[in-house]
């Protein structure tokens, strides 16, 4: 195969998976796909697995199999896909700057077509949500409130007046809780009761989900500039804002353990601190050097390790009983 054919197949599966670097695409169904983001469904989807973990109520038997499975679909697909379509329409203009491939500012899909996706992926979760309360057997609708909140997140996050990520710190907190702690919460409240504790340590743990998204904001920091918006990399400069991200994302992993030491997980600590070890590796070996050119290269590299610790925090958490 050639350079230019790999380049080819390369940029069509960035355009799939909705990635920096896509190629245009004129079929409208993979252009919904892009829309949607799939790439960012993973985390998602890995959240609902750590809170059916810390329920410590989870079974491998069929049922909850099926329960799981279907929370994932509402978490990635439908509610993940929701904020990503909501977000590029309300970024038309960022985008026609930092990445004019994307769908809308190309032209590619229609603006009804995309308000008609979604409403769709919105009704779709609220549909899915109220079918998993009744599954459970809720007396209240936990599994709807938890939907309606990540929807008025993902408004208020992309769409004026509040449009949360104009400012670097409220915006990407409010992006890590929506990847770390609302899925964890939908996973645990399906299989468990929802506690405050559960609510607090996630949302802690959310602070180093702020560190991930600050990852992203390296991508479109000229466009940021231009449209005065305040990301961290417009704000502090991309070597500070570097510096922020890593801390965070090390930082507050550290500070779980810490608790976990505390409830007698040391095990569980132990293997946490252990996968913060290749995630400050990747650190230095790609984003602090050029964050700019290395964003997805340092992702793809070392948010393995973060989630697989989430997935250990939730494991200990069932296991202590919290």
């Amino acid at each position: 195969m050639t350079n230019k054919e790999q380049s080819k197949n390369s940029s069509k599966t960035r355009q799939m998976l909705g990635m920096k670097g896509a190629a245009e695409e004129k079929n409208i169904w993979k252009i919904r796909l892009q829309l949607m983001k799939p790439i960012t469904w993973i985390p998602l989807i890995w959240g609902v697995v750590c809170g059916a973990a810390s329920s410590g109520n989870y079974s491998w038997e069929l049922e909850d199999i099926l329960k799981a499975v279907t929370c994932m679909l509402l978490s990635g697909p439908l509610m993940t896909g929701y904020t990503q379509t909501l977000n590029d329409f309300y970024d038309k203009e960022i985008d026609a700057i930092n990445e004019p491939y994307r769908p809308i500012p190309s032209g590619a899909i229609s603006v009804p077509q995309v308000i008609t996706q979604i409403l769709v992926l919105l009704l779709g979760g609220f549909g899915i949500a109220y079918l998993l309360d009744r599954w459970a057997g809720h007396d209240f609708p936990i599994m709807v409130c938890l939907t309606l909140l990540g929807a008025f997140l993902a408004y208020i996050y992309s769409a004026p007046p509040l449009k949360l990520k104009q400012n670097g710190w409220l915006g990407n907190y409010a992006l890590g809780a929506s990847y770390i702690a609302l899925p964890w919460w939908a996973g645990h409240a399906l299989f468990g009761e929802l506690n405050w504790t559960i609510v607090v340590l996630t949302l802690f743990y959310s602070l180093a989900g702020l560190g991930i998204a600050v990852v992203n904001d390296f991508k479109s920091v000229e466009g940021d500039r231009q449209l005065g918006l305040s990301s961290l990399p417009v704000m502090f400069g991309v070597g500070t804002a570097a510096w922020i991200c890593v801390l965070a994302i090390d930082v507050f992993q550290a500070g779980i353990a810490g608790y976990l030491i505390s409830i007698n997980q040391n095990l569980y600590a132990t293997i946490l601190l252990l996968l913060i070890i290749p995630q400050i590796t990747f650190q230095d070996m790609y984003f602090l050097r050029d964050p700019l050119e290395n964003d997805v290269k340092y992702q793809a590299s070392a948010q393995p390790f973060l989630v697989l610790g989430m997935l250990v925090a939730g494991l200990a958490l069932g296991n202590a009983g919290i």
